[in-house]
């Protein structure tokens, strides 16, 4: 599916990990899609979603590594990148994350994720984790169904 027609009617997106990391790191697969994404979702004024998760996830590495330059890179692009908004993990998140982990026998982490983006009134969620889309109550898009 063609990037512009997978946001069609899409006013606000979370991202998750991978999608970040892929975009980040120029994953040699993704980072085109993903750099596709921003073009486009810059020009449509599509809102950005990102969470608390996504900011813990992308930091472990470049701790580990000592890279503080890639951190404080993660740390902007997640916490003031363009049209973007920073949802904390509320209690609306937090119900939400625990019906769909009880639902979907899903992890604590994408349980939290897809809680922060029903909470956060987005109309799809960008991941490439399949099993993601079994989330009935917002559009998944995966990374792997998407092209330029």
């Amino acid at each position: 599916m063609k990037i512009a027609d997978a946001l069609k009617n899409v006013q606000r997106i979370f991202l998750d990990t991978a999608p970040v990391i892929y975009f980040f790191e120029r994953h040699p697969v993704y980072f085109s899609r993903m750099e596709a994404f921003f073009h486009f979702r810059r020009n449509a004024g599509i809102t950005i979603i990102t969470s608390p998760v996504t900011l813990v996830e992308c930091l472990v590495h470049p701790i580990r590594r000592g890279l503080s330059r890639q951190c404080k890179g993660y740390k902007h692009l997640i916490l003031q990148g363009d049209n973007t908004e920073f949802w904390e993990i509320g209690a609306e998140a937090a119900d939400r994350a625990a019906r769909l982990r009880a639902a979907l026998s899903i992890t604590l982490a994408d349980a939290l994720q897809a809680g922060v983006a029903l909470a956060s009134r987005c109309d799809s969620f960008m991941t490439n984790d399949r099993q993601l889309s079994r989330i009935g109550d917002i559009s998944v898009l995966l990374l792997d169904d998407l092209e330029q």
